[in-house]
């Protein structure tokens, strides 16, 4: 079942709507020109902040849908926006709260400022990287991912990116496990094959990417970044119903 919240006010905006910091990578990876695969080695030190990409973007998503961001109120203390993203973080992903019910955010304009000046209180208070890995999505992983299913995932995706605003998906290679990751799509465009989506991505937050999904392959192609080599990947919409 896909549930259907109300519609949000506004456009989903990669500069208002998106974290200012990263979800960081334990590993280190390097495309090889011989074979085009990735290499990996670990990072040394390893960061503090990763395993998050879940965490991010349904967070990116809750506070689209629940926070008011008021930046003409006063920069409030530490303790007072640990207890505001902690509100915020606690509503339901997959509705979204009225005007007058939101959580009011003082002292900045929008997430993108927020989370640039206040980094320490929203990584502490968004959730531990033990939630990337407990997901109701996670069990369609395992499963055979045919291509009439993703042609279906690409028709349901392109009414839920305009009803929701901003649509979470799961993106991955099962059982190589090259990918495991999550973004939330905002817009899209038709192409001369397919569908380009508009993307947020965790692990780069600093300008939007895209997922494009061709209609004769019934295939969707993630492009080659820093920890992916490019190339077909499942994908799966999240935070939309009882299943997923």
């Amino acid at each position: 079942m896909i549930s259907a919240p109300a519609t949000p006010p506004r456009r989903f905006e990669f500069e208002r709507d998106t974290f200012a910091f990263a979800n960081e990578l334990v590993w280190q990876y390097r495309l090889e020109a011989a074979t085009q695969k990735m290499v990996s080695q670990k990072n040394d030190p390893c960061p503090e902040y990763t395993h998050r990409c879940f965490v991010l973007v349904r967070s990116a998503r809750q506070f689209f849908y629940h926070a008011r961001f008021d930046g003409s109120l006063p920069v409030a203390d530490a303790a007072g926006y640990r207890r505001i993203v902690k509100a915020v973080v606690a509503r339901n992903p997959r509705t979204v709260s009225s005007d007058t019910s939101r959580v009011v955010v003082p002292g900045y304009d929008c997430l993108r400022a927020f989370s640039l000046a206040q980094a320490a209180v929203l990584k502490a208070s968004c959730g531990g990287a033990w939630q990337s890995y407990v997901l109701r999505s996670h069990w369609r992983m395992i499963l055979p991912v045919s291509r009439p299913h993703q042609q279906r995932m690409a028709e349901q995706l392109a009414g839920s990116v305009p009803r929701r605003g901003a649509a979470i998906v799961h993106l991955f290679c099962f059982p190589e496990l090259t990918i495991n990751h999550g973004i939330v799509l905002y817009d899209q465009a038709e192409t001369g094959t397919g569908v380009r989506f508009t993307a947020y991505d965790p692990n780069l937050p600093g300008q939007p990417t895209e997922l494009n999904y061709d209609r004769t392959r019934r295939t969707f192609y993630f492009p080659r970044n820093h920890y992916w080599a490019g190339g077909p990947v499942n994908v799966v919409e999240t935070y939309c119903g009882w299943l997923y």
